[in-house]
């Protein structure tokens, strides 16, 4: 009987040493995400917050891993000057609103630039939207647009547009539409009030990656890994030792 328990004792701890495994891969796929899009415009990084699950075994209780459940870093990147017209980026929580495939993605990526119709567009063609989620048209022999802090766009003196700021839910769930747009389960809520959100002309927000940090939680990662990996070779073996002296005893 007292083998047994001991049998029993061992499997549980190999079962809690590869839900770690688990956990610390995942988070390994997370920090090379960020990585990977470290000089992307707008980008949000990439977290997962994991909770402890205990379960019971026998007279025993487990700790065990959760599977882990994203979020979304809320941390702004730098801003980009680029002295462009076309170019914009957000100061405060707000959130650009394009059109694309019948629904809306919210951005942080400001590079705009102007259709051959007239159309305000983001760098993969599809259209920005205003406050009410309407399509922005612009007039191509206006010349460039002045943008103001509310995002009014004028051209010649004469507006002509406004660029839509969208507030989104602490609540919401946010999906990832390409680079660095979401879609989102609850719709935005449009920016009337410019004094905690504010548009600037002639630069975008660059990838809020840290890599320096990246780097220093993939090293730290690396050695986690190590000693998770350690545990499971030994609670094989010793898995295995008992099951031969338990063989051998029968």
């Amino acid at each position: 009987m007292f083998e047994e328990s001991q049998d029993a004792i061992m499997q549980n701890g190999l079962y809690v040493a590869l839900s770690g495994q688990v956990s610390l891969q995942r988070r390994l796929e997370t920090i090379a995400n960020n990585v990977a899009n470290m000089n992307t415009a707008g980008y949000r990084a990439d977290s997962v917050r994991f909770e402890e699950q205990v379960a019971k075994a026998g007279d025993n209780n487990l700790s065990y891993v959760s599977s882990g459940t994203d979020f979304i870093s809320k941390r702004a990147g730098p801003l980009i000057s680029t002295e462009s017209r076309f170019d914009v980026a957000v100061q405060g929580e707000g959130w650009f609103g394009v059109s694309q495939g019948g629904q809306t993605i919210y951005t942080r990526d400001g590079r705009f630039q102007l259709s051959e119709t007239g159309n305000l567009v983001n760098v993969n063609g599809a259209q920005v939207v205003d406050a009410g989620g309407a399509p922005i048209q612009l007039d191509p022999a206006a010349g460039p647009p002045e943008i103001s802090g509310d995002g009014m766009i004028t051209q010649n003196g004469r507006q002509t547009g406004a660029i839509g700021l969208f507030e989104l839910d602490d609540t919401a769930a946010l999906t990832r539409a390409g680079s660095s747009g979401f879609t989102s389960d609850k719709p935005g809520t449009a920016v009337l009030d410019f004094t905690r959100n504010s548009i600037v002309q002639g630069a975008y927000e660059g990838a809020n990656v840290n890599p320096i940090e990246e780097m220093s939680k993939l090293i730290a990662l690396t050695r986690n890994f190590d000693n998770v990996s350690n545990e499971v070779t030994k609670s094989e073996t010793s898995l295995t030792d008992a099951i031969k002296t338990l063989g051998g005893s029968a």
